[in-house]
């Protein structure tokens, strides 16, 4: 069975699913407002602090993933080609640092433009693709940052896909 026959109302607001996709999957939430919801997600590196704001204005449901990144200065350089570099391989969504915050940041937009609705399968697999995405160069972002390694190099360890079971 889908996420989406979990639901049976046609009218439900994009916050609410998350909000029931919070509760199923036993995550820390806090419903911030009518048209936002924030929440932690546990990862394998580390935890995730997701945000997803409705806009009815522009129709878009809005998704922020951040994690806490503190680089040193001079490695800002280097961590700003590995984000470049890696932004090149990301079809869905993009990473920026905010540097005023100490935050490394995925961020999405799905517009949902015409009246569409977003289904609770879509807004599982944004939130698992963030935290996917997260989980998949957060080792590249360490090895640019703290280590000798060019982000070419430390991007090798995000590139290469492991294949069976040790």
């Amino acid at each position: 069975m889908s996420l989406s026959e979990d639901f049976l109302s046609e009218d439900l607001h994009p916050i609410d699913i998350v909000e029931t996709l919070a509760e199923n999957n036993e995550w820390d939430f806090d419903r911030v407002g009518e048209d936002q919801i924030a929440m932690a997600v546990e990862g394998q590196w580390r935890t995730y602090s997701i945000t997803l704001a409705w806009s009815a204005y522009d129709e878009t449901l809005r998704m922020i993933c951040t994690f806490e990144m503190e680089p040193p200065e001079a490695k800002l350089p280097a961590l700003y080609e590995a984000l470049n570099r890696v932004n090149d391989a990301c079809w869905a969504g993009a990473f920026t640092y905010w540097r005023d915050q100490q935050l490394m940041t995925y961020r999405y937009g799905l517009v949902l433009a015409g009246g569409q609705m977003a289904s609770p399968d879509q807004i599982d697999r944004l939130i698992g693709t963030a935290v996917m995405a997260a989980e998949r160069y957060y080792p590249a972002f360490q090895l640019v940052i703290w280590s000798d390694q060019t982000p070419e190099q430390a991007l090798q360890i995000a590139i290469a896909e492991a294949y069976g079971r040790a």
